[in-house]
């Protein structure tokens, strides 16, 4: 199983959310998976053509996620995923 945790800036748009442990093979599946749990997560998460959004990070360990377009980045069991929504003002 694969970990999967938010910052709790995202609970202000989805309270429910917590932390899951869920199934796949690379993070488009995790994703497809978040979204039977909580839906309308992905199309926060990503845009129109699947590619994560611009003020979204997604970390795999202590790893920035290397493929934002197609979210292929390979997982395997007892790996921690963190989203996080990127916060930004002045």
């Amino acid at each position: 199983m694969i970990t999967v945790r938010f910052t709790s800036a995202l609970k202000r748009f989805f309270p429910r959310l917590k932390e899951e442990s869920v199934r796949g093979k690379n993070l488009a599946e995790v994703l497809a998976e978040l979204e039977t749990r909580y839906p309308g997560l992905r199309h926060y998460l990503t845009d129109d053509q699947g590619c994560l959004r611009e003020h979204v990070n997604i970390f795999i360990g202590q790893e920035l996620l290397a493929d934002r377009y197609d979210l292929s980045d390979h997982l395997k069991d007892g790996d921690e995923i963190y989203i996080m929504q990127a916060l930004s003002g002045g």
